[in-house]
This record gives structure tokens, C-alpha cells and sequence, in this order.
């Protein structure tokens, strides 16, 4: 058994040498269907890249309990896709739900192809029930773990599953015996949409998750629940590909009696770095070797929540599965991970601090042609009819940046707007700074309810092709202290810096690092602190930035960039294509 998995792998690594020529040709002909391109680079594992993404309601019990849940092709998580670096990949999806949905690529660029990128109303109308819509997009530039959820509503809940994609050289880390993707989730036993409809109705916080998963299973914390079980070999090296699919919360993720070797986040290589605990916001993934090397027996994983916010109520529960060795006696108990406290900032701050670019793979960009300063954070808004709801002082919470909280279109999207060239959809001056400055992270300003009013409206920033943007995220106290994923759709991040408490632009400067700084699509930033980012606007579109906590995202804490043409038909936003869903 162990020859053959070994020639197996062996088989893999040479396909993975020589794949860079034969994508090429799979890339150009992919799109058509050549049934000869794809007989030549038929890899040793299920092909999914065209296969139709069934979405229905599946049947499943959790916490003793039975309901019905929007999964892809029946299963939870849904099927993880693979392809090759520079792959042009094409998945159709057929919506049978009762919802509307939309499917987002977490982390793919979408050069030339923004209208697959899939957030509702930003780049396309929602899929109606019954209806269905051809995502297509090239992998061109990015290798490793990347993901896809559904972008409405809270369907991402158990509508997500994982996208690798194969890298056009080996890797520059020791090839692992075997590699594992680790989707870790959150469950709801009431209906997701549900609780996001009464949370906006009633302008207050919604319900919390009911518990966490690996890999769709709860584990032995919870009731009927059954648990993830990784069996592994002695001695050998396992890649863990790490995706937080939650919804609502950052993760700690632990094995006991062992320790990682960081080697990649959000698809990108960093230097390795070795720990024992593993930080993965919403959105983020990280690839984290793992050596059986402990004696022969069982050992916990544990998936756990870290919430920074002091007096937020959450679902603190935790997600437990089991590394079993193969020569572990049949009686072995399960041996316990230590775990850190909920709350502990200084444990997640030193993961994310620790994370550099691997030397040389990302020169940093340095003439900066654009700097803002977007500070971001929970707000008030009058409620929608005019009456007392259940937020703050009679008035519903929101989310905005730079006090505005994005109302996005309903008959339109906004990508379908700057194409067509519509008026009254949006207006492109997003302000670069807070209309008020002050000290963005003083606990002394939590409840100063005339800076916590915001408006909705729906403005973005627009953006010269090619030019490059720093932007400084701040986090304010307004409300609540709180760490927050910020995600930017279409484009990876430098992040140069990150610190507690107000920016301060001179002592910012001597943390700056522009030599390896980690490169990711998700930054976590800090709870009343900032992260400075950067980014050259190189792709035409319009491109949302959202936090990754979807309470926070339907609420409106978000914007988008509208990045111009440049001057070449490869640097222009094509034609929408002709199945494009209409609202």
C-alpha cells in the first residue's frame, strides 16, 4: 500500500513540473471543452472544474436536531475544486434553492473576467431559484488555497468548499506524504437567512451560531454529533490547507501534541514559521505542514472562536476532530490540546506579526499614487420606517467606512452600471479620510453617539489604471472594540504594518516593511488598532472591500473601488456575458 501511494505522489510531483506547457494549451482550448486537451493532463484526482455546481436543500441532522440547508451537490462543504496554475476554469451553477445566490471566487483575481467575481449587486444581479449562470475565469499569476462561498445574504453558511490550485513549479517547501483541506464553519440550528432578515428588521444583533465545525462535522463537545477523524502515518508530512469558512467569528486552530510549519496564507508563500497555534480570520487560509512525528495514539483538533470584543456576546463552543496514527493502540484516549483563552489578542497579534513573504517571491511597489485613510466601524442609522427598532437608543446598528454605510442597487449591480455607463446608481467620490478625525481607538469614545451616526449611501473611489494605493484601516471604538477581516475583492495585499490604537503615521513609518511584507487578500486587523495596505489598481472593474464578518458586511461595512481601463483591449473590462443574470 505504502509503495503504491508513494508512486502515486511521485506521479503527481513530475505532472506538477511539467504542467506549466500543458496548461498553456489546456488554458486556450479549456474554455471549449477539447476533450484531447483535457485526455493529455488528466489528473490522479476528481476533475471538477467543469462539472455543474447543483445548489439545493439538503437534509441533515445536527444537535439532535433535523432542518433542511442550501448545499452544493449534496454535500457539506461542498466539492473542493481542482486546477492548475494558469488554468482557465468553468463552473456552471444551477440554483435550486429558494434563495437567491451568487457564488464568489475568495481570492481570484478575475483579470479580464471581473464579472465572475460574484458579489450580489457588485458585479451581477443574484441567480434567481431555478435559474443558472457559467462562471469563467483564467488562474493566471496565483497558486495554492483559495475558496468559494456564496456572496448573499448568509447563504455561505454551508454554501462554500475549497478551490486548490496546483503551482506551475514545485513548491519551495518539502513535498508532504499527503494533503488535507480543513474547512472550518459555522452551524446554525435556525435558518441563516432567517436570523439575517430579523437582524436587519429589527436594526439589532442577530443570533449567535449554535457551534463550529471541521470539515462539516461538530465533534464530541456537542450532542449527536459525529467528528472529523484524520488518520495519518508515522513519520510522514501532511499538508493542512486551512480555510475559515465562519461566518461570524475568527478561529484558533490547535492539534495537540504537535506543531505547524506555516508555509503559505491566502495562496501566497511566507518564510516558514513554526507554532503551535493557528489564527485564520473569515476568509483567510493558511497551509500549515504538519509531521506525525508523536507517539502512535490519538490526538484532538480544536477549532475555537477569538472574539476581542469585551461584553459581545458569542458562541463560545469549540470544534474538536481527531489525529489518529495508524499504529495507535485500539484503547488510546484521545489526548487534549491546551487552548488559549477566547479573548487572547496577544496569541492572535503574535501569529499575524510573525507572517513575512517568502524573500523575493512579491517586490513591494513604492511610488504611491494614492493614500487614504478609511476608518471603519459599527454605527447608527435611523430605522427604516421612521419608528423605534431594537438597536442603540431606538436607532438600527450599521457598519460603515469613513461614515458611509454602503447601500448597494437592487435593480442593477454596480459593475453592470459602470459599463453601461447608468446614472444615479452610484456616485464615485468615496471620501479618502473620515469626514471627522479624532482618537479613532479611545475606549473614552465607545458611546459618542454623534460620531456613531453614518448614512447610507452608495459611493465608491475611483481609481486611475496602474496607479498604486496605500490604504490605512483603522479600526474605531465606536460601539465596540472589535478585530475585523477586511477583504478586498480582485486583488492581493502587501500588508506593510499593523499596530494598536490610532494611526500615527511617524511611528508607523519605522514599522513599515517593505522588503517580505505578508501578501494576502484578507488583513485581520487589529481590535482599536490599524494595518497599513497597498496595492497597484491594475485590474479594471469594480472591486468591493468588506469586512468578512458577514453581520458586518450586510450591514453595510464595506465600499468598492471602481478601477479605470487602461490604455491596451487586454487592460479593458470586456462585455458582460450574455447569460449575465437580470435583477
Amino acid at each position: 500500500m505504502a509503495s503504491r501511494r508513494t508512486s502515486l505522489f511521485a506521479l503527481v510531483c513530475v505532472f506538477v513540473v511539467f504542467s506549466a506547457a500543458l496548461a498553456a494549451v489546456v488554458e486556450r482550448t479549456f474554455s471549449v471543452s477539447s476533450a484531447a486537451a483535457a485526455a493529455r493532463r488528466k489528473p490522479p484526482w476528481p476533475d471538477l472544474s467543469r462539472r455543474r455546481l447543483q445548489v439545493g436543500e439538503l437534509v441533515v441532522r445536527r444537535l439532535c436536531e433535523e432542518r433542511a440547508v442550501v448545499v452544493v451537490n449534496g454535500s457539506l462543504p461542498g466539492p473542493t475544486i481542482h486546477a492548475f496554475e494558469g488554468d482557465t476554469v468553468v463552473v456552471h451553477v444551477l440554483n435550486q434553492s429558494p434563495h437567491n445566490l451568487t457564488v464568489h471566487w475568495h481570492g481570484v483575481f478575475q483579470r479580464g473576467s471581473a464579472w465572475a467575481d460574484g458579489p450580489a449587486y457588485v458585479t451581477q444581479c443574484p441567480i434567481r431559484p431555478g435559474q443558472s449562470y457559467t462562471y469563467r475565469f483564467d488562474l493566471v499569476g496565483q497558486r495554492g488555497t483559495l475558496w468559494w462561498h456564496a456572496h448573499a445574504s448568509w447563504l455561505r453558511a454551508t454554501v462554500y468548499g475549497a478551490l486548490i490550485v496546483r503551482p506551475a513549479r514545485p513548491d519551495p517547501f518539502p513535498a508532504p506524504w499527503s494533503e488535507v483541506p480543513i474547512l472550518l464553519g459555522e452551524w446554525w440550528n435556525a435558518d441563516v437567512v432567517a436570523v439575517d432578515r430579523a437582524a436587519q428588521l429589527s436594526g439589532g444583533l442577530p443570533n449567535i451560531s449554535d457551534a463550529f465545525t471541521i470539515n462539516g462535522k461538530l465533534g464530541d463537545n456537542y450532542p449527536c454529533s459525529d467528528m472529523y477523524q484524520l488518520t495519518v502515518a508515522p513519520g510522514k508530512l501532511y499538508l493542512l490547507r486551512i480555510i475559515n469558512a465562519a461566518l461570524n467569528n475568527q478561529l484558533f486552530f490547535k492539534i495537540a501534541g504537535h506543531r505547524f510549519t506555516v508555509v503559505a496564507v491566502d495562496a501566497n508563500y511566507v518564510n516558514a514559521y513554526v507554532t503551535d497555534l493557528v489564527v485564520v480570520a473569515p476568509g483567510q487560509t493558511v497551509d500549515a505542514l504538519l509531521a506525525a512525528d508523536a507517539a502512535p495514539g490519538s490526538y484532538y483538533m480544536a477549532a475555537l472562536p477569538y472574539e476581542s470584543a469585551g461584553g459581545v456576546d458569542f458562541d463560545a463552543t469549540v470544534a474538536t476532530g481527531l489525529v489518529k496514527y495508524e499504529a495507535a493502540p485500539p484503547s488510546a484516549r484521545p489526548v487534549a490540546a491546551a487552548l488559549p483563552r477566547f479573548n487572547d489578542t496577544a496569541a492572535a497579534f503574535r501569529f499575524y506579526a510573525a507572517l513575512t513573504g517568502l524573500n523575493g517571491s512579491r517586490p513591494v511597489p513604492t511610488a504611491v499614487h494614492e493614500k487614504m485613510l478609511v476608518a471603519f466601524g459599527l454605527g447608527l442609522v435611523p430605522c427604516a420606517d421612521g419608528h423605534l427598532c431594537g438597536g442603540i437608543l431606538g436607532e438600527s446598528l450599521a457598519g460603515s467606512m469613513n461614515n458611509v454605510s454602503l447601500k448597494l442597487p437592487s435593480e442593477t449591480s454596480l459593475l453592470e452600471a459602470r459599463y453601461r455607463g447608468a446614472e444615479g446608481v452610484y456616485t464615485a467620490d468615496f471620501p479618502d479620510r473620515p469626514p471627522r478625525e479624532f482618537d479613532y481607538a479611545s475606549p473614552d469614545l465607545t458611546y459618542n453617539l454623534a460620531l456613531a451616526r453614518t448614512k447610507r449611501e452608495t459611493r465608491v473611489k475611483k481609481l486611475k489604471y496602474n496607479s498604486t494605493v496605500e490604504v490605512v484601516l483603522q479600526k474605531t471604538s465606536l460601539l465596540a472594540l472589535q478585530s475585523h477581516p477586511i477583504h478586498l475583492h480582485g486583488y492581493d495585499l502587501f500588508v506593510l504594518a499593523q499596530g494598536f490604537g490610532t494611526y500615527d503615521a511617524a511611528q508607523a513609518a519605522k514599522k513599515l516593511n517593505l522588503v517580505n511584507p505578508p501578501v494576502r487578500n484578507t488583513v485581520a486587523v487589529p481590535p482599536g488598532g490599524w494595518a497599513v495596505i497597498r496595492f497597484v489598481a491594475d485590474n479594471p472593474g469594480i472591486w468591493l472591500m468588506h469586512c468578512h464578518l458577514d453581520v458586518h458586511s450586510s450591514w453595510g461595512m464595506a465600499m468598492a473601488f471602481e478601477v479605470a481601463d487602461g490604455p491596451t483591449p487586454s487592460s479593458r473590462l470586456p462585455p458582460p456575458p450574455s447569460d449575465l443574470p437580470r435583477c
